[in-house]
């Protein structure tokens, strides 16, 4: 089958190749996969900034159908609408995993980096990672789980965001209008922040009924900052924004060492804290909050991309000319 892959270490060497099909073996399913979502991670893997195991197939925002399922199964899984959570597998001993926080198992694989993900036709997941969908969520939205995972995970494990705090979002991508979302389920008066070339996606966010500004506005004070850009420049301006005791949120990747002002860190005594990925609690948390309406994941989706036109999603993704684009293998 064709898929999208990492076919070698360093910057690019991404392209469509012939994939393994893909097998269900003990406890594991083999997924049709409906949507994959590219995240600024799959940027930052093309880039050769994130590591990844090549060959391999890229893409970790799944929702597929169950075709095939491995020994011990429950056959009944068979043409269940599903996403799948990202790590194939982890050691299941350590410390971290026996927490419920697989997402830092030294020995973890995941989906799309370590062994083959959802940029194909069919990909082979635990049944572990299963979470059914509502009947109502369309399959292509239902890829957005995944990031929304994450955010749960960052804003909601534990809260970061209380009834009443005026919070600040800076990058207003995918991760960020999800992000702005749970804060403001949380609770919390959001301000999403962007540039100027943002217009498209501070306009989704006017739209789902944030107020909004860009870099060449005035100064914003927040009692929580969530930092979704990766950018240095809004990781600067988001420690400046804290109020003094406030409490600074890390989500944006920026693939590279960047120069911050952080003794302001000490100065204002800022809680600062991140996420990396997701847990099975964000997972369920995250399908909560779409059940509840409360997230909203239509105005995000700006495209539904056929798996060949893979380069032109990249670049608009890359370009900020839309949102979230979703390949549909």
């Amino acid at each position: 089958m064709i898929g999208l892959a990492k076919l070698a270490p360093g910057a690019r060497n991404v392209a469509l190749a012939d994939r393994p099909e893909p097998v269900a073996a003990p406890g594991h399913v083999v997924l049709e996969v409906e949507g994959a979502g590219i995240c600024g991670t799959d940027l930052h893997i093309h880039d050769g900034e994130y590591a990844s195991v090549p060959p391999v197939t890229m893409g970790h925002e799944i929702s597929g159908v169950v075709a095939e399922v491995g020994e011990g199964v429950d056959g009944g899984l068979r043409g269940a609408r599903v996403v799948t959570e990202t790590f194939f597998s982890t050691c299941g001993t350590c410390t971290f995993c026996r927490a419920g926080r697989p997402n830092l198992c030294p020995e973890r694989r995941s989906l799309g980096t370590h062994v083959d993900g959802g940029f194909a036709a069919r990909v082979a997941t635990p049944v572990t990672n299963l979470h059914r969908i509502p009947d109502w969520l369309d399959d292509h939205l239902a890829a957005m789980v995944e990031p929304l995972a994450c955010v749960c995970h960052s804003l909601l494990d534990p809260a970061r965001v209380e009834e009443g705090d005026a919070v600040l979002v800076i990058g207003p991508g995918p991760i960020g209008l999800l992000a702005a979302q749970v804060a403001r389920a949380s609770g919390g008066s959001v301000h999403v922040r962007g540039t100027p070339r943002d217009a498209v996606r501070l306009e989704a966010g006017r739209g789902l009924g944030f107020e909004t500004s860009t870099t060449e506005g005035r100064p914003v004070e927040a009692d929580v900052v969530v930092e979704c850009s990766g950018a240095a420049a809004g990781m600067a301006f988001g420690l400046e924004s804290a109020r003094r005791g406030g409490r600074y949120v890390q989500m944006g990747l920026a693939g590279r060492d960047v120069t911050l002002p952080f003794d302001l860190v000490c100065y204002h005594e800022l809680e600062v804290t991140a996420g990396f990925a997701s847990t099975p609690a964000s997972w369920l948390r995250a399908l909560a909050l779409i059940e509840a309406r409360e997230v909203d994941l239509a105005p995000l989706l700006s495209e539904v991309v056929p798996l060949a036109d893979w380069d032109r999603a990249f670049a608009a993704t890359r370009g900020g000319q839309g949102i979230k684009y979703v390949l549909a293998p």
